[in-house]
Order: C-alpha cells, then sequence, then structure tokens
C-alpha cells in the first residue's frame, strides 16, 4: 500500500528507476533537450533541478555529489564549466515542460522538456516586454498636452502659417487655370492651318480639253535659211 506516498514509481523497482531517472538527467545535461512522456518528465524535474543548484558552488564536495548521481564525468564538467555560468542569476525553474499530445500505441502523454536558458526562440520574446500603461499615465499626457497646446504661445504661433498653406496653394493654381483657353485657341488655329494645307495639296489639276489644245496656235520656227547655189554648178 502507498499509505499517502506521492512518488509515482514509473512501474519500476527502486534500482531501475533511479538508474532511469540518471541516465534521463545525462542526456538533457548533453543534449539541452529530451523527448519522452510525461510521467518520466515530472519526476526527471524533481531529480535535475537539485543537482543544478548544487552546481552553482564549484567545490570538490558538490562535484562528489553530482558525480554520485550521474555517474558520468562528461556530463559533470558541461554542467560545471557551461550550465552553472549560464543559469547562475536564476532562482530555479531550470527546466520546462512542453506536452505534444498522445502516443499513438498506448495513448500516453508525450512531451518535450528542456533546459530554459538554451531555448533561443522563448529568450528572444522575453527580451522585448510591452511597456504596461496605465490609465492614470495616459491622464497625465493628455492633460500635458492639452496644458501646452492652450497655455504656450509657441503653439499658436506654429498653427498660423499651417491656415496660410492652403491660400497659397490657391493662388499658384489660380494663373494655370487661366492659361488653360489661351492654350486651347492656339491649338485650334493650328489644326485649321493644318487642314487648310491638306485641303491644298488635294484639289484636283484642272484637265485642259483637246479641242483647246489642237486649236491653239503653236508658234512657227523659221527655216534655216539655205544658201543658195548657182544653177551652173546644178547641171
Amino acid at each position: 500500500m502507498r499509505h499517502n506516498n506521492k512518488i509515482n514509481h514509473l512501474g519500476r523497482t527502486h534500482s531501475h528507476r533511479d538508474a532511469l531517472l540518471s541516465n534521463m538527467a545525462v542526456s538533457l545535461l548533453k543534449h539541452k533537450r529530451i523527448f519522452t512522456t510525461l510521467a518520466k518528465a515530472k519526476e526527471l524535474r524533481k531529480y535535475v533541478e537539485p543537482l543544478i543548484t548544487k552546481s552553482k558552488e564549484d567545490t570538490t564536495h558538490s562535484r562528489r555529489v553530482v558525480f554520485q548521481n550521474l555517474r558520468d564525468k562528461y556530463a559533470v564538467t558541461e554542467l560545471f564549466q557551461e550550465i552553472s555560468q549560464k543559469i547562475g542569476n536564476r532562482p530555479g525553474g531550470y527546466t520546462r515542460i512542453i506536452k505534444t499530445g498522445n502516443r499513438l500505441g498506448d495513448n500516453a502523454s508525450m512531451c518535450f522538456i528542456e533546459l530554459v536558458d538554451y531555448n533561443e526562440l522563448m529568450l528572444k520574446d522575453k527580451k522585448a516586454p510591452a511597456k504596461a500603461k496605465t490609465r492614470r499615465s495616459r491622464g497625465k499626457s493628455g492633460a500635458a498636452t492639452t496644458t501646452t497646446a492652450v497655455t504656450t504661445p509657441a503653439a499658436a504661433k506654429t498653427d498660423a502659417p499651417k491656415a496660410k498653406a492652403p491660400a497659397k496653394k490657391a493662388a499658384a493654381v489660380e494663373p494655370v487655370v487661366e492659361e488653360l483657353p489661351a492654350v486651347e485657341e492656339t491649338v485650334k488655329t493650328e489644326v485649321a492651318e493644318i487642314e487648310r494645307v491638306i485641303e491644298a495639296q488635294e484639289t484636283p489639276i484642272k484637265e485642259i480639253p483637246v479641242e483647246e489644245a489642237q486649236e491653239t496656235p503653236t508658234a512657227e520656227i523659221p527655216a534655216e535659211e539655205t544658201p543658195e547655189t548657182p544653177a551652173e554648178e546644178t547641171k
């Protein structure tokens, strides 16, 4: 009978349970994240976190205590040289459990267990926390803006040119509107001249009838005077 004993034996003997937790702790310290069942992860968290707290004091005694539980010199050096320096300012809560659902075979609840300080995605989100704003601060800022707008004369000076700006723009647009009819007249005159030139080119040439062409007197070409030859020579 359990007699109010809340330890989860994980269906193993005492020695088997200790060996299981020791091997899982070594894997967690080496790889910084492992995938296991939720029941084992909860028991591993109780087993490994006191060892991580012990590593904050780098003494011979603390190293021997940790090695007595882990039985792996590489995991001990990793814990005391790197992990203890990174989690030195953290007062506890070195691990995080993330549930992933149930296993297909026996429907056991599965999860990830990882070291908190080695998850870079979570650390980036926590580095830039959103600043909390209260109503009191908003009321003060709103009152300050209203008082400066009413009392300071500089604000009134800055507002004056803003009101005059639209009038300047309207004045600049007016001459452009007045020039539009003159432009239209010049375009119309140019189009009329172009049409006149085209009509002049397309006018047909008047044909002279044939009878008139025959009746027209032609200038007689004077014949060349041939020298008179004596009659004797002809004979």
